[in-house]
């Protein structure tokens, strides 16, 4: 693994090993021990869209590992003024030991591995999203203590989030049925990998159906960064795809409750639901440290 771009650059072995050395860095943050593994290692941040977890767990995972990470707005450096991106994949890879990207679109992401000569993490793209996927697993790995053969339900956009959970899922072991609306199911190209990969996939709209017996029920925001212009829409298409009281009660009894954040209470989840006891949210939210602090780890120091 040169780089992590998409779910299927990792086999089961790798995601074990990633969630197995988060799980590890995570304990010795929790009592206090140094793991400054990437001491005079630099991280370049290139940010197309804005961010908080992203931001805040890449920066903060690089200084607690002895590094250094560099916010890079594409505004502020010359990819915004028309360099390449290839060319900027070569600039940097003189400077940098890996480069993060969180771009609107992920042929970027491609370009920019293709030329770099350091890794390059997939930080969000409108394809995919595997840093979340890989904190998603870590959580469901501490609550449920595995990661396969359970039913997990996806309720709402099929997004970039939801390709990379259906990608990881088919990889793990795990069954996934997404209920959304008609006219927004995942892409058709992540719906046959999936398959391919010998996942066990249902998409539904119909979220209460969905719901039974579920293990784990997630959902993201109705109107992603890009969707604003289709707000009114979607508000109207998305109404009955929210996890709620109601979905809880029909899913398994120790259910947990998930959401990628930000979170708007009232629409895509009740306030009753991300604040309740089955909600594991912030949980998973605090994992995007320690899993991409594994993938820095792995990318830049145990691969090499």
């Amino acid at each position: 693994m040169k780089s992590l771009l998409s779910m299927t650059d990792l086999s089961l072995e790798d995601i074990y090993g990633i969630l197995d050395l988060a799980a590890e860095i995570k304990e010795k943050r929790n009592q206090g021990k140094i793991t400054d593994h990437l001491r005079n290692k630099s991280l370049g941040m290139i940010f197309e869209k804005s961010s908080t977890r992203t931001r805040v767990s890449f920066e903060v995972g690089m200084n607690e590992l002895g590094g250094h990470a560099l916010y890079l707005n594409s505004n502020d450096i010359q990819l915004g003024r028309g360099e390449t991106v290839e060319d900027t994949a070569k600039v940097l890879s003189r400077y940098l030991n890996g480069i993060m990207a969180r771009v609107y679109s992920h042929d970027t992401l491609v370009k920019l591995a293709d030329n770099a000569t350091v890794p390059v993490i997939n930080a969000l793209s409108d394809k995919e999203h595997p840093c979340q996927v890989l904190a998603d697993l870590l959580t469901i790995k501490e609550y449920k203590n595995r990661i396969s053969d359970m039913k997990f339900v996806w309720v709402g956009d099929g997004n970039n989030v939801c390709n990379s959970l259906m990608l990881a899922c088919a990889i793990v072991g795990m069954e996934i049925v997404v209920a959304c609306p008609k006219g927004y199911e995942p892409a058709e190209e992540f719906v046959a990998k999936t398959r391919e990969l010998g996942g066990v996939l249902t998409i539904t709209d119909n979220p209460l159906e969905a719901a039974k017996d579920a293990d784990i029920l997630y959902t993201d925001v109705w109107v992603s960064m890009g969707d604003e212009e289709e707000e009114q829409k979607r508000l109207k298409d998305f109404e009955g795809y929210q996890i709620n009281e109601e979905l809880i009660a029909v899913s398994k009894p120790d259910v947990i409750v998930m959401h990628c954040l930000p979170a708007h209470r009232g629409l895509e989840i009740t306030a009753g639901a991300i604040d309740g006891p089955h909600s594991v949210v912030f949980d998973q939210a605090e994992n995007r440290l320690h899993a991409q602090k594994a993938v820095l780890l792995k990318l830049m120091v145990l691969d090499e």
